[in-house]
């Protein structure tokens, strides 16, 4: 299905302009090192198992200097009970 039959809207930066998405950018930059590079896979269905494995792991278990040395499961839990 196309993207508006799902009523999804695509969002564009400006022509050459990393910055404006930079989150993304960060993240492709990354998966590609750390899975992508790294490997080849015999097939789509292994690619896209790998694929959700390291999304996943991502934002799960990856160790983040902006989170303070933690994952962000590790930080979210911090950061709760120092709420309660």
């Amino acid at each position: 299905k196309t993207l508006a039959d799902r009523h999804i809207t695509q969002s564009m930066s400006r022509k050459g302009n990393c910055l404006d998405n930079s989150m993304m950018e960060n993240f492709f930059g990354l998966m590609k090192n750390e899975l992508l590079y790294l490997q080849e896979w015999d097939s789509i269905d292994q690619f896209k198992k790998a694929l959700r494995t390291y999304i996943r792991y991502y934002n799960n278990d990856r160790i983040k200097l902006r989170l303070k040395g933690k994952s962000p499961v590790q930080y979210r839990a911090l950061f709760q009970s120092k709420a309660s």
